[in-house]
């Protein structure tokens, strides 16, 4: 009997974010960059007078290492329970590195190659902020990385290469900044993440932006403007977004935010809630795809009989479908078909993405339009 995989496309999000507190966001009800100062108050260690007041709580710089044995394990590639590194993990593949939390710690020797030691990754440089706490310690930004790479990394802002000068065992990748496309307007040298970590350091970059909104303007890094507001020059600003939307919140980023949560008191919100990444700073609509799964299609595109069919040559083992906003609208794991080809029907009109992925973590990600 033949098969045919059908989905029925809601207007209610069905992807759940769980441990949100009871009432933690309900004074975010505003817009634009309102909406972000809403938010500040929300997570950041002032007592604002909020009905639902969560201070932030800062665990100390050392507190970070006890942090990341909750946050940070890898349960989700390996699933081996050793330190989850996005400058080293291979999705497809064997790591390269394996560092076990306690064991392959910085002491202040090694790190003169990758796989050596471990240490704290500002992913905003920490000299941006000299230092200065609660920033110095925050996890939900400072992150367990390669030693060797994150100084390979150093200060240098994020972005795209097309002409790497340095390339890292998982494909990290520094070079100059691919000044076209999304990317365009700055040409200097960048570090760029493999995609499965794009939409995870872009959210964390907003969540700063957010956190510390009283103070960023009087910071300089190349990829600020020097503004509390849009913080971001429109360059980055529109790579991360577009990062924000091929590369939505995964399970694995809902876990971490659960882990620092239940540490030091905050969240970040736009792994909660990925809507607010446009209503704060604009939809974006994505240019480019992170292709690495080839031989796929999808017809008719544009529709407009409120269905598609997608054909690969390889088994999907999972489909997202993803509107302008960023959200997951539906998540279909082990999708049935027929010869690798599936049906979706009874799509609402819009314009959406659609994210594909294969066995051996290959994805695609192609914009459908239903008229």
């Amino acid at each position: 009997m033949k098969k045919i995989y059908t989905l029925v496309f809601l207007l209610s999000i069905t992807m759940g974010f769980a441990q949100i507190p009871t009432g933690y966001y309900n004074t975010a009800t505003g817009t634009g960059y309102t909406l972000k100062s809403q938010l500040k108050k929300i997570i950041d260690n002032v007592n604002d007078g909020l009905a639902s007041e969560h201070l932030s709580t800062d665990q100390g710089y050392a507190g970070l290492y006890v942090t990341y044995t909750t946050s940070d394990v890898d349960h989700y590639y390996e699933n081996n329970g050793t330190m989850l590194d996005m400058y080293t993990e291979n999705p497809t593949g064997t790591d390269n590195c394996e560092f076990t939390y306690g064991v392959n710690q910085d002491d202040g020797t090694g790190g003169t190659s990758e796989c050596q030691k471990y240490n704290r990754e500002h992913i905003i440089p920490q000299s941006v902020f000299n230092s200065a706490t609660p920033m110095y310690s925050d996890a939900h930004f400072v992150v367990p990385s390669d030693k060797y790479v994150n100084a390979q990394r150093g200060d240098f802002p994020f972005g795209r290469t097309s002409a790497p000068t340095n390339t890292y065992s998982n494909g990290s990748k520094r070079g100059p900044n691919l000044n076209s496309g999304y990317s365009a307007g700055y040409s200097g040298t960048i570090f760029e993440p493999i995609n499965e970590f794009k939409g995870d350091i872009a959210r964390m970059i907003l969540y700063f932006a957010t956190r510390y909104e009283d103070q960023v303007a009087g910071w300089s890094y190349t990829m600020f403007n020097g503004t509390s507001n849009q913080v971001l020059t429109n360059t980055h600003l529109e790579i991360l977004k577009q990062w924000h939307i091929l590369d939505p919140v995964s399970q694995r980023e809902i876990d971490r935010n659960n882990a620092v949560y239940a540490r030091q008191n905050n969240r970040n919100p736009y792994i909660d809630h990925p809507e607010w990444v446009a209503v704060i700073w604009g939809p974006t609509l994505a240019t480019e795809s992170f292709d690495t799964l080839a031989n796929v299609s999808i017809y008719p595109n544009p529709t407009k009989d409120n269905r598609i069919n997608i054909t690969s040559e390889k088994e999907l083992v999972e489909i997202q479908l993803i509107n302008v906003n960023g959200q997951v609208i539906k998540n279909i794991k082990n999708p049935n078909g027929i010869q690798n080809t599936y049906t979706l029907d009874n799509l609402t009109q819009g314009f959406y993405f659609i994210k594909l992925s294969s066995a051996d973590n290959q994805t695609t990600t192609k914009k459908i339009i239903v008229n």
